[in-house]
């Protein structure tokens, strides 16, 4: 475990007083490690702070599991002092400041895209165990229900749905269904937005058959904003009183953000948790359930991804009739071989598949990341990083794409600044 936990978080972390902890003294009873990804400038992580201080003093002195979890910091502080001043606030230890590469690495790996955000992972493997600590420090201040793991969702959600006529009925009628657990909130301008689409979606899938579902579970500010909003709504929701309940599903899908849409299968297992991408990408829903695609064309709706890890996009000139489809069809093997390999592991992919025509999107994006007007273009773009690997080569080949991805994950590439 110590030689795994060395590979992820490096061989030193710094304690809060400024001494160097070594990573393999973290203790042969380590189970779960919680990354904390938060910055010192930033307001809801310095309101979040005594909170996760509380909770790790009394897990730390009066949990029977004490010796099995260990908090890490991991800050995207640009400023040393003001990161040595956060820390002085901790009781944790935090990667070292200069360890820029590592930390995101973390960040990448772990799909963080807002702070504060505390990720239990399993030491053995860094396997996600609860993407979203924060709610287990909010829900389980005494640490009683560690070591967090995901449960099925059959039982996570188990109880009465309202429908928006106020009758219920039993969560065991979704059995057998596909289902889309909508998080969303009425204050939220985007959220509305895809709920009149989501309407329509919805319709059309039930319309042809299938046995789908929507669980809406709210963010509303006020039980009377849930009611107004749930009622432009024909499926399910949980009931807004039943805080405990819209929690836990939070926690089990570790929502960062909204509008979220996670499709699950009628086994309950996640098909994807990019239901939003899918249904506006989709408005006849010819690819419902909407299961990953290995390689996107860039969209508007899309696009957002693009914050979420290291993308590969391949910039073509789409003058000619085909020329999307055909750049798809070259880089498809080749982003199947490394989802599934992930897969296997039962890992997020390190890096999504895209192409790119000649629009305003991808025109925006080349200007944004000042990258040279040629076509066929090859990069690999890390927003979070701000970084950029460019390949321009004239002939775009498989082999020439293999070996980029190759480098690239084995990190032989050297970045440049977007």
């Amino acid at each position: 475990m110590s030689e795994f936990l060395v590979s992820l978080l490096g061989e030193r972390l710094v304690s809060s007083e400024g001494a160097e902890v070594e990573v393999q003294a973290l203790g042969s009873e380590l189970v779960l490690v919680g990354l904390y990804f938060a910055c010192s400038v930033n307001g809801p992580c310095r309101q979040f702070n005594p909170s996760l201080r509380e909770f790790y003093s009394k897990f730390k002195k009066s949990s029977e599991h004490k010796d099995k979890l260990e908090i890490v910091f991991v800050s995207s502080d640009q400023d040393q002092k003001h990161w040595q001043d956060f820390l002085q606030e901790m009781q944790w230890p935090a990667l070292p400041f200069k360890d820029r590469h590592k930390k995101m690495k973390l960040w990448n790996k772990y799909k963080v895209t807002t702070i504060p955000s505390l990720v239990f992972v399993d030491a053995a493997t860094g396997k996600v165990v609860c993407r979203n600590g924060l709610l287990v420090v909010r829900d389980d201040p005494k640490g009683m229900e560690f070591p967090w793991g995901p449960k099925p969702f059959a039982e996570v959600v188990e109880g009465a749905l309202l429908r928006n006529n106020r009758q219920t009925t039993e969560s065991s009628a979704l059995e057998g269904s596909y289902v889309g657990v909508y998080f969303s909130a009425h204050w939220c301008p985007p959220c509305r937005s895809l709920t009149r689409v989501l309407v329509e979606s919805y319709q059309k899938v039930k319309e042809s058959g299938h046995k789908f579902e929507i669980v809406f579970v709210s963010a509303d500010r006020s039980e009377d904003s849930f009611t107004r909003y749930f009622s432009e709504m024909p499926w399910l929701a949980v009931p807004y009183a039943d805080e405990a309940r819209r929690s836990r599903l939070n926690r089990l899908y570790g929502i960062q953000g909204i509008p979220t849409l996670v499709l699950l299968d009628p086994d309950g297992h996640v098909i994807t948790r990019q239901g939003r991408v899918e249904v506006l990408n989709d408005p006849e829903c010819h690819l419902f359930p909407w299961h990953p695609r290995p390689v996107l064309e860039l969209s508007e709706a899309n696009a957002v991804q693009l914050h979420e890890g290291p993308c590969l996009v391949l910039f073509m000139d789409a003058e000619e009739e085909g020329e999307l489809e055909a750049a798809k069809e070259l880089i498809q093997p080749i982003a199947e071989k490394v989802l599934a390999k992930h897969k296997a592991k039962d890992e997020d992919s390190p890096l999504l598949f895209f192409v790119a025509g000649e629009d305003d999107m991808s025109d925006s994006l080349r200007d944004y990341t000042n990258l040279p007007e040629a076509a066929p273009l090859l990069t690999i773009l890390d927003m979070s990083a701000r970084a950029k690997y460019v390949r321009d080569v004239e002939e775009i080949t498989p082999a020439v794409v293999e070996q980029f991805v190759t480098d690239f994950l084995a990190e032989k590439l050297k970045p440049e600044p977007i």
